[in-house]
């Protein structure tokens, strides 16, 4: 038996009911426009690149409207012009997953349109005994 069970419904097309009087509205005004975002990303989950959640992200571009980029990627342009925002910060501000903003950053370092600054892995951080040396020697001035 198939799910959900249909019943036939005679003197209708097809034996399917007729549709609704008026349209079915299931979100209502404040959700705001509904765009999903795979629809952003253009189906991507990667970006070319990985972007770390500290990574700082900066643009110069007086006027991003110009470029040949979607609207999330222009508002990413703007609030992140002459300011560095880390990753996290930018999905924050924007209300958008990590994951989508992480692409499309992607899709903007690809187009040189953003710098951006990736964290010292902590492998090539000078150790502990070297800190606390020089500590003493500035203090021994």
């Amino acid at each position: 038996m198939a799910y959900p069970p249909r019943e036939y419904l005679p003197g209708t097309p097809f034996g399917y009911p007729p549709p609704p009087d008026r349209p079915v509205q299931w979100y209502d005004e404040d959700a705001g426009p509904m765009v999903r975002p795979y629809a952003l990303t253009k189906g991507r989950t990667r970006p070319g690149q990985p972007f770390d959640l500290i990574a700082l992200v900066v643009t110069d571009i007086p006027d991003p409207t110009v470029l040949p980029v979607g609207p999330e990627q222009i508002a990413i342009l703007e609030i992140c012009r002459g300011n560095a925002l880390s990753v996290a910060e930018i999905a924050a501000d924007l209300d958008l997953p990590l994951g989508v903003v992480r692409v499309l950053l992607g899709d903007l370092l690809d187009g040189e349109h953003i710098r951006v600054s990736r964290p010292v892995p902590p492998a090539l951080l000078p150790h502990e005994h070297i800190l606390q040396e020089v500590i003493h020697g500035l203090r021994a001035l």
